[in-house]
């Protein structure tokens, strides 16, 4: 007896021959099994991988019983659609497998926001300057913006020099992946790490 992933139900079978059998059938979301195919008829692929020809869904399903596997409708658009013949339990372990595998291998960028003053010191902005750094080099976009107060922002140039010196200060580790853009009492510059390639 084999158990699935998800929630588990017997249900029964009968062959021609009068026998009853049992088996564990894997209650599914993704793939119609065995017996909640509705089609006639299906274009049948062994357990290997063969071509195996369009079959009537009973002979389908006998075939799958006779190798102790299950009959997975892989591609329901089709005309008619797909079946193969395969230990679903097994195919869906190594399908979770492989996308933990790809979740494990995917970077996640990031977006940090570093704040600028329109009438900054020096020293601060190094200090702002050396976070950008570490956070493109860290493979994260910088979100640099410049914030007005009161009236500020009748000087908006000072901080269009800001992000114009801050850009080209960081010009070989990043790009300019939008330039600057006065938003409301703002304005923002994005920087994105250049790619490794």
């Amino acid at each position: 007896m084999r158990c699935g992933f998800e929630r588990t139900r017997i249900f029964f079978v009968f062959i021609k021959s009068s026998i009853l059998l049992w088996r564990w059938h894997v209650i599914s979301r993704e793939h119609q099994i065995n017996d909640e195919i509705r089609a006639r008829e299906v274009r049948l692929v062994g357990a290997e991988g063969e071509q195996i020809g369009i079959k009537p869904i009973r002979d389908a399903l006998q075939m799958a019983i006779d190798l102790n596997l299950d009959l997975v409708n892989v591609a329901p658009t089709a005309k008619p659609p797909v079946c193969r013949i395969m230990d679903y339990g097994k195919f869906r372990y190594e399908q979770q497998k492989k996308e933990k595998e790809a979740r494990k291998n995917q970077k996640i960028v990031d977006i940090k926001e570093v704040w600028f003053r329109a009438n900054i010191e020096e020293n601060d902005y190094q200090t702002k300057f050396r976070n950008v750094v570490k956070f493109l080099n860290e493979g994260d976009k910088v979100k640099a913006s410049v914030r007005f107060r009161g009236r500020e922002i009748t000087h908006a140039a000072i901080g269009q020099r800001i992000l114009d010196r801050l850009s080209k200060e960081v010009a070989e580790i990043c790009s300019v992946e939008r330039a600057p853009k006065l938003e409301g009492r703002s304005m923002i510059m994005i920087l994105a790490p250049k790619t490794t390639s």
